[in-house]
């Protein structure tokens, strides 16, 4: 099939939205499709449409659509904000624990990474690499005129270039111990932490083009620390029945600061987001189960 729409003004695309039921001043709808394009606005509308046609459900506001969009781009904000604090943690005790092991350069010798096959191997080291090649860091340059029979930055040089995803492959590539004292450090074990960074890797590969997140459905469950074990993931309200929901993210995330910077007033600002700046949005369809805040994982005094 041919793709045969042509593109629309401005004007067209308010004309459009306004003669399919969309609810709003013109000249308003005009300015905001000026900022915003009309295709990543219409992940926010879509709950809206009617099921047969492209026309909106009756008196659907736009306010009401753009308010979901700002709550969607603070959200983010916020999402991002623990990732890093996250992020940044879990490579530092990581890269530490392996270096204390198996020295500087460890990682460039895939037996020190039993769990990664050659081929991850050769694509971790070759990512590491790339990432260096095209570094502008200043210690970048200075490592290698200083030090110029080495080839490869040390690990804990080389962590500060890693992205996620290489985290994640790090991660996942260690032998069972480190994996456990890493995860120790969080009040998890190692699968779990394994699960939540895989997870946490995707959400943050979302928010980094600013894809939509609020009422998002994650296609791999997040995995959730055992009953037996753990009960406050589970009781008095069960995190696991939102596992593929961003509450779901959020309590780990909830969880990470807690033990990375306790101090931190990221839960206050993701409360006063949810109850005092947009309280309009229905936090439901982000798993949200109405008891929320009864959880042991989200009260202050847990």
């Amino acid at each position: 099939m041919k793709y045969t729409k042509a593109a629309k003004t401005f004007e067209e695309q308010a004309d459009l939205l306004l003669a399919r039921g969309m609810v709003s001043e013109r000249d308003l709808l005009i300015a905001r499709l000026s900022e915003v394009n009309y295709y990543r606005l219409s992940a926010y509308w879509y709950p809206f449409r009617n099921p047969s046609s492209d026309h909106l459900q009756p008196g659907t506001s736009f306010e009401t659509v753009w308010d979901r969009y700002i709550f969607d781009r603070q959200l983010r904000v916020l999402v991002m904000d623990a990732i890093e604090r996250a992020e940044v943690s879990i490579r530092t005790r990581l890269v530490n624990r392996f270096c204390l092991q198996y020295g500087a350069f460890g990682h460039v010798d895939r037996k020190n990474l039993p769990n990664l096959s050659v081929d991850d191997h050769r694509r971790f080291m070759g990512k590491i690499r790339n990432e260096e090649s095209r570094s502008k860091e200043a210690f970048v340059k200075h490592f290698h005129g200083k030090y110029t029979s080495e080839t490869d930055l040390p690990l804990w040089i080389a962590a500060e270039l890693m992205d996620f995803g290489t985290l994640f492959t790090l991660y996942r590539g260690v032998d069972a111990s480190i994996k456990q004292d890493v995860a120790a450090a969080y009040g998890t074990s190692d699968r779990v932490l394994k699960s939540w960074l895989n997870s946490l890797n995707t959400v943050r590969n979302i928010c980094a083009p600013h894809a939509r997140l609020w009422n998002r459905t994650f296609g791999t469950p997040i995995m959730i620390p055992r009953k037996n074990k753990h009960p406050e993931w589970h009781e008095p309200v069960d995190i696991t029945s939102a596992d593929r929901k961003t509450f779901a993210i959020l309590s780990v995330l909830r969880h990470l600061i807690r033990h990375v910077a306790p101090q931190s007033r990221w839960p206050d600002r993701l409360t006063h987001l949810l109850e005092v700046k947009l309280p309009q949005i229905p936090i439901a369809q982000m798993g949200f189960p109405n008891d929320w805040e009864n959880s042991p994982i989200w009260r202050n005094n847990a």
